[in-house]
This record gives structure tokens, sequence and C-alpha cells, in this order.
């Protein structure tokens, strides 16, 4: 049962100005002033109990800015891959919002809502037919967690896709309360070619969620908020091939990846559940045989 706060909570996430707000606070996430930004870092890391132990670089006062802190490198084997044969893996530190099958075309968000793989993907129904029957993982990624994302699987880019949307704040209130949320709220999709057919990587962003990057693009998200679609091949820009486990992109203050696959090609673990906790670089599930 919603309280009295939550619905507050929810109803104020229609008010409130999403991307001034977000792009204000972004700022404010790029400040070099030493005092302001180190004041920032240090609430943030004990409020949030941020295990610096795992950080390359530990010093919390080393940062150059709030944005570089948060998007903070890992020390080599912090998250090991897991190396078993047709092993598929988790994009990204945090939780599972939701998994399972694509069924009519509609990716399952929470307590009856959910959303269509083509509004997900920007609403091009041939870019959605390869996922339909199909897979999808959706992982949140929380404050305190490490905010880069990763390849689940070794892939070519076959094609990006800016979607303009809200910023809603994304938690289990909003995806219980809002629907559509992750096909409403600003995103980048990346498309990808594996030896397991298509895959798509959605990286989704959220209120105070200050900027979304790309490795082969950089920053993606503000542009202008217009739908906005590269593609990669021969004949456009030099194919781009990433490596299962190789950093994919990150978030700026973060929010959700979401991960999808075709027909018949991965099984997710059972032992996974909405609200299981999860790290970068473990199985999420395993491939067909």
């Amino acid at each position: 049962m919603t309280t009295l706060k939550q619905r507050l909570f929810i109803f104020s996430q229609y008010l409130l100005p999403h991307h001034l707000l977000s792009r204000l606070i972004g700022y404010a996430a790029d400040c070099r002033i030493s005092g302001f930004k180190n004041r920032l870092i240090s609430w943030f890391a004990q409020q949030y109990q941020v295990d610096m132990r795992e950080a390359l670089v530990e010093d919390l006062h080393a940062y150059e800015h709030f944005n570089a802190f948060f998007t903070r490198a890992l020390k080599d084997g912090a998250r090991p891959l897991d190396d078993s044969p047709g092993a598929v893996l988790c994009p990204a530190d945090g939780a599972i919002s939701q998994l399972g099958a694509i069924e009519h075309g509609r990716l399952f968000q929470a307590k009856g809502h959910s959303f269509t793989a083509q509004e997900l993907l920007g609403g091009d129904s041939q870019r959605a037919q390869a996922f339909l029957g199909g897979t999808f993982a959706t992982v949140y990624l929380s404050p305190k967690d490490y905010h880069r994302v990763h390849m689940p699987l070794t892939g070519t880019l076959r094609e990006m896709v800016y979607v303009p949307g809200r910023l809603f704040s994304v938690n289990q209130t909003t995806a219980e309360n809002v629907p559509g949320l992750f096909a409403r709220n600003e995103r980048v999709v990346c498309l990808f070619d594996t030896e397991r057919g298509p895959m798509a990587v959605v990286l989704v962003g959220a209120m105070i969620v200050a900027s979304i990057e790309t490795v082969w693009a950089g920053l993606v998200t503000p542009p202008k908020r217009s739908l906005k679609t590269l593609r990669y091949d021969e004949a456009a820009r030099a194919p781009i091939t990433l490596a299962k486990g190789a950093e994919l992109g990150r978030f700026k203050l973060g929010s959700t990846a979401i991960v999808l696959f075709g027909p018949d090609q991965v099984a997710w673990h059972n032992n996974l559940g909405a609200g299981s906790a999860v790290r970068m670089g473990q199985a999420l599930g395993q491939a067909h045989s």
C-alpha cells in the first residue's frame, strides 16, 4: 500500500523541472573548488557508506571534482569476471529490479506496470523485432555503487540511439507507481552483434543524472533533446568491438542499465530475482547451448 509520503513524492516527480534540476546539480558535480568538492565527496562517501578500499584511488580528496569520484575506477581484480563457458555477465553493480522474458513484446517493470521493447528502444518496430520473445534484465545502480557499465558479452557495436525523455527518479517507489518509467526517461540505447545474436544495453537516465557517457562517443547526454541515431558499420563509421567485461559507458550520477537478448539465446540464473544484489562481472545467466 502506498503511504502518504510516497504519494507526495510521486506527485512531486511530475511537477519538478527534471532537466533544469539535473543540469544545475551537474554543474555542482563538476566544481573544482577544493573546499566545496572535498566536503561534498566526504559527505557523500559517509552518507552512503562507500567502500573506498576497492577504489584505484582511495584518497577522497585526490579527485578533481565530485564526478571524478563518482565514476572512480576500481583496483585490478576488484571485479573478477566469471570465466565459466557461456556465462553472460552482469553489466554493473547494483540490484536486480526485474529480469525475465519479453512476453508479447513487453518488459515487466513492477506491480502491474510494463512497457514495450519498441518504446524502450526508441519507437522503431524493426529495432525491437529481434528481441520479441527474448529475455531482459534490469539492474538498478544505487548511489554507493561503482558507476561504470560493462559488456555482458563480446560484441560489435551496430547502432547507438539517444532517446530524449523525462528524468523521473528511479527507485522502487517510482518503478511501482510511474507507468512506463524506463521507457519515459532519457536514455542511450546501444545495439551490438554478439555470438548470441543481437544484444541491447540501454543506459537509462534519472533525476539528477547529469550525463551519460560511452567509451566510443564520450558525452552523449545532455545534447539537444531530440531523437538521434548513429550507425557503426563500414559505410558510416568504423565498427567498434568491445570484449566481454570491457567498459561500455558510465553514469555521472547514476541510474539503471537494461540488457536485452533475442529468443532462445540466454537463460537467467534461477537464484536471481527482483531485489537480488549483483556485482559487475558475476554471471547473470547462461547462453543456451
